[in-house]
């Protein structure tokens, strides 16, 4: 298609040209034979059609045989064609930039952002808690509506919308996918995003791939296919569901803990990175529990230790185990433990890869 229209704009320019000279060897040939005509060369005659073509018009030269005057008439209209395809022209190239921009093709540099493959209602649930996090979220989406609702429901410092058909490593760089904390597939069908995980793992093998199932016995075959998580939104909801039945109480708390703390009352599940000027940098992970609840009114539950790029959660360890720099902690926190938390470890929430 753009080699076709390449053609077709050369052909235009090609006859155009040949037209042009044909028009001023014409008006050269008659104006020659006039004693008193002053476009009697292809000098001349090349400065006055520029300047008739332009709109200039300095009336230094001017033909004076009726064939000459007819080409002239024939440049003067044709600046008013001239000018009429540039500014058609022009306005076409900004219409363009002005769609692409819209759509995303530009793509974002943002580094350590969550991306999410694919657009629905859950989606739109997952990015609100993602922005109540403070985090930044890319979106890829095939469906053009879903970027006009992006572009008018969320931050476009928080929120970036990218539309495309394809889901090409050369479409993905474009969202700096490599440099994403986490890959949320959210396709419509199991198989979608299956095929998706296996491609996109040849080219960006080292990302954390999330994926909610509708199927959830194919979650042995994900995880052995190399997804990072995958949930099944079939358990989820029935478990949370069943514990409503039985212990509603303990149900209420955990839907509070698995979601982004709207007030300060409200309690959330945590983890920060422990740097090396870090107060609990060295500390035995026993002692650590003990000054958080004190000074903090926060809770210790776990701890992720990392070594060589891969990461292992220990649940409230039962030995005695030492926190070390780039270890995370897990606290159960609420808004008020959350501001005092902050000033300790001086860092952000999540991992800060």
């Amino acid at each position: 298609m753009k080699n076709t229209r390449f053609i077709r704009l050369g052909a235009i320019a090609f006859i155009s040209l040949v037209l042009y000279f044909v028009l001023l060897s014409i008006l050269i040939d008659n104006e020659s034979l006039h004693p008193e005509a002053g476009i009697d060369n292809w000098h001349d005659a090349i400065w006055w059609s520029i300047t008739t073509l332009t709109t200039v018009g300095y009336g230094d030269l001017v033909p004076i045989t009726t064939i000459g005057r007819v080409v002239g008439f024939i440049f003067l209209i044709a600046s008013f064609s001239i000018y009429a395809i540039l500014i058609g022209l022009i306005s076409s190239i900004m219409n363009k930039l002005r769609e692409e921009k819209r759509l995303g093709y530009g793509g974002t540099k943002w580094k350590h952002h969550a991306v999410i493959i694919g657009w629905n209602d859950f989606a739109q649930s997952v990015i609100k808690q993602l922005l109540s996090a403070g985090k930044k979220v890319a979106i890829i989406t095939n469906q053009k509506d879903a970027i006009d609702f992006i572009h008018e429901n969320y931050p476009a410092n928080s929120v970036f919308g990218m539309h495309s058909e394809l889901k090409t490593p050369e479409v993905l760089e474009k969202i700096n996918i490599e440099k994403s904390s986490a890959v949320f597939i959210n396709l419509d069908s199991d198989t979608e995003k299956l095929v998706f995980m296996l491609n996109t793992k040849k080219v960006f093998s080292d990302l954390n791939y999330i994926i909610t199932l509708d199927n959830s016995d194919l979650k042995p075959t994900l995880l052995e296919a190399g997804a990072t998580y995958v949930l099944s939104k079939t358990d989820i909801a029935a478990k949370l569901l069943a514990s409503y039945i039985f212990e509603p109480d303990v149900a209420v708390f955990n839907e509070e803990i698995i979601a982004v703390a709207e007030t300060e009352q409200m309690y959330d599940m945590k983890q920060y990175r422990v740097t090396e000027e870090n107060p609990y940098n060295g500390m035995l992970y026993d002692n650590v529990f003990y000054d958080i609840k004190k000074e903090c009114n926060a809770i210790l539950v776990g701890i992720v230790r990392c070594k060589d790029g891969n990461k292992k959660l220990v649940k409230n360890p039962e030995t005695p185990i030492k926190v070390t720099e780039n270890d995370y902690l897990l606290m159960l926190i609420n808004g008020k433990a959350e501001k005092l938390v902050n000033k300790v470890f001086q860092v952000k929430e999540g991992y800060d890869e």
